[in-house]
């Protein structure tokens, strides 16, 4: 019996994958708690110890020894019931205390099924992870069987289960695949100094090299794309721009916008904003499919990035030129000044305010206060110019489907009376239905 409870605790200890010592503890607690309820004695002076090498049992009641063996099925039962309680929140502490350790990294599981929307994956022989349908990368499905990498998101435990939720969303996992795929990324030669991701979508990662030698964009590239190809494949065909970091805000801004090519760039500090400027050409570029790529531009280098065409540049310093001038005392000269602050419209000036004008422009503050009022007075003009022209489109808008709903009206009118005239030729006359009726003469 000895060594047989001993092989029972090595198989429990290797295939729940919990400290021998709990397991002889346990093993312990649910004998006691047995003798208790044999002598039906809650509160009974017992005490049981299991020789950890040899696997003896050794029990007493009040300092007296007693023999376990005696104490009938009852007890027995109540002792396994115990224990496999006792194991089962073993079992709980050991994952969680193993896999809330891990959170941030990356583990490959097959898949086991669906449920409720989750994909529960088989993490390892005894624990399985689950991604919610939110973690999912929109687009891919899974098949009972199949292989997959996927980030530990967070580890929750509650009284019955530890719940480990899984990602394949999460920017961090993209981060996790450069490591795993890029070695300079891993071996800390690159580092990824920012990551802005819309996943199933596209990724923009903005990398840096501490090695002058090692070039940040290549390395994660690969030789004729073979890294990248394999992080793209492992998200479904999702894209991935990789950027140079730059420690200038304008030339990360415009290496950020790539493919997109930039022709100025404006940064006013104030508001947190870059207003760049691109030719007609690479607007849509610049912009992206439904903003997608000025969006991420904007969330990896930290800036509100506002796209203008030279024609909207130069019709905002019109505009702020022509308001300075409104203004006694201030020099036209001013306005390149506030360029350079990155405010290149009456708008910007009304966000700005008057204080920071003072202080880096060195105007009074009466001057100043001017400025932002008469900038504020040509943004309430510029709205309601805005609200008129809205006006008008949508009255021309209006007028044309009408128009094209009395011009199909009409037409449709026309057809009918056509329909009509054709009926009426077809149909015979009296005098031709007398003739039909009368008999071929002999």
């Amino acid at each position: 019996m000895s060594q047989e409870l001993l092989r029972i605790v090595d198989n429990i200890a290797r295939d729940k994958n919990i400290d021998r010592e709990s397991i002889f503890v346990d093993l312990e607690e649910a004998m006691i708690s047995a003798a208790r309820k044999h002598f039906a004695d809650p509160e009974g002076n017992i005490a049981v110890t299991i020789d950890r090498g040899t696997g003896e049992i050794s029990a007493f009641k009040d300092d007296v020894e007693i023999d376990m063996r005696q104490l009938g099925r009852i007890p027995a039962q109540t002792a396994k019931q115990v224990m496999i309680q006792k194991i089962r929140a073993d079992e709980r502490d050991s994952i969680y205390t193993e896999f809330v350790q891990r959170k941030g990294e990356i583990i490959s599981g097959s898949v086991v099924r669906y449920e409720a929307g989750s994909v529960i994956v088989n993490i390892d022989h005894w624990t399985e992870g689950f991604m919610p349908r939110g973690e999912q990368i929109m687009g891919q499905t899974h098949r009972p069987g199949e292989r997959i990498r996927c980030l530990i998101l967070d580890v929750k435990e509650s009284t019955n289960q530890v719940k480990i939720i899984l990602s394949r969303t999460h920017p961090v996992f993209i981060r996790r695949l450069f490591e795993l795929e890029v070695p300079e990324v891993s071996e800390k030669i690159i580092e990824i100094r920012a990551l802005a991701r819309e996943a199933g979508y596209r990724t923009k990662v903005a990398v840096a090299s501490f090695d002058d030698k090692v070039d940040p964009v290549g390395a994660c590239v690969g030789v004729r794309g073979s890294r990248i190809k394999n992080i793209v494949e492992e998200l479904g065909g999702e894209k991935i721009d990789i950027v140079r970091w730059n420690d200038s805000s304008q030339t990360l801004v415009a290496n950020a916008l790539m493919p997109a090519r930039v022709s100025e760039i404006a940064l006013c500090f104030e508001l947190g904003r870059a207003t760049v400027v691109v030719d007609e050409d690479q607007l849509s570029l610049a912009i992206g499919k439904h903003g997608q790529n000025v969006r991420l531009a904007a969330r990896l280098t930290g800036w509100d990035i506002d796209i203008l065409t030279p024609d909207e540049y130069n019709q905002g310093v019109e505009r702020l030129t022509n308001c300075v001038k409104g203004v006694d005392g201030v020099d036209e000269a001013i306005v390149d000044k506030l360029i350079a602050l990155g405010v290149i419209s009456v708008l910007d000036m009304d966000e700005v305010g008057a204080e920071p004008l003072v202080g880096e422009l060195g105007l009074e503050l009466e001057t100043a206060e001017k400025l932002v009022e008469t900038a504020a007075k040509e943004v309430k003009a510029i709205a309601a110019e805005s609200k008129q022209k809205q006006a008008q489109e949508q009255k021309q808008a209006q007028e044309q489907k009408q128009a094209q709903e009395q011009k199909q009206a009409q037409e449709q009118k026309q057809a009918e009376e056509v329909v009509t005239e054709e009926e009426n030729e077809t149909e015979p006359t009296e005098g031709e239905e007398q003739d039909l009726e009368q008999p071929e003469a002999d």
